[in-house]
């Protein structure tokens, strides 16, 4: 059993930066890949990035690639999303999730976060 809470979401003006974490529970973090998702009002949730095991096999969503870093710290059952150069296209409520495997679509993930609020403003 793995329990995620993200935090770091907020508003911030288009160009501006946040950092997202999520914190996990639990002694098995570093045996799961960890995603990040994001669903925005009236869509569909939808892969942002991902992240092995290890920290490798990073994977992102071409929408985000060049402004959003995917990274974990093992020891302190913690991934993060560093994003950068926002628009107001990033608004959306920002998920972390846990997997078996670097998957990119929601059903390859077993274990979810409750969510964070990211609000881009114009």
């Amino acid at each position: 059993q793995v329990q995620l809470v993200e935090s770091g979401g907020g508003l911030v003006q288009a160009g501006g930066s946040l950092r997202l974490s999520c914190a996990a529970s639990g002694r098995t973090f570093s045996t799961y890949a960890m995603g990040w998702f994001r669903q925005a009002p009236g869509k569909e949730r939808e892969f942002v990035a991902v992240i092995g095991w290890s920290g490798g096999g990073t994977l992102y969503a071409d929408f985000v690639k060049g402004r959003f870093t995917i990274s974990r710290d093992n020891a302190k059952n913690t991934v993060y999303l560093q994003m950068n150069s926002l628009t107001p296209e990033d608004t959306a409520v920002y998920y972390c999730a846990a997997g078996r495997l670097r998957g990119v679509t929601s059903s390859q993930y077993t274990y979810w976060g409750q969510g964070t609020q990211v609000t881009v403003s114009s």
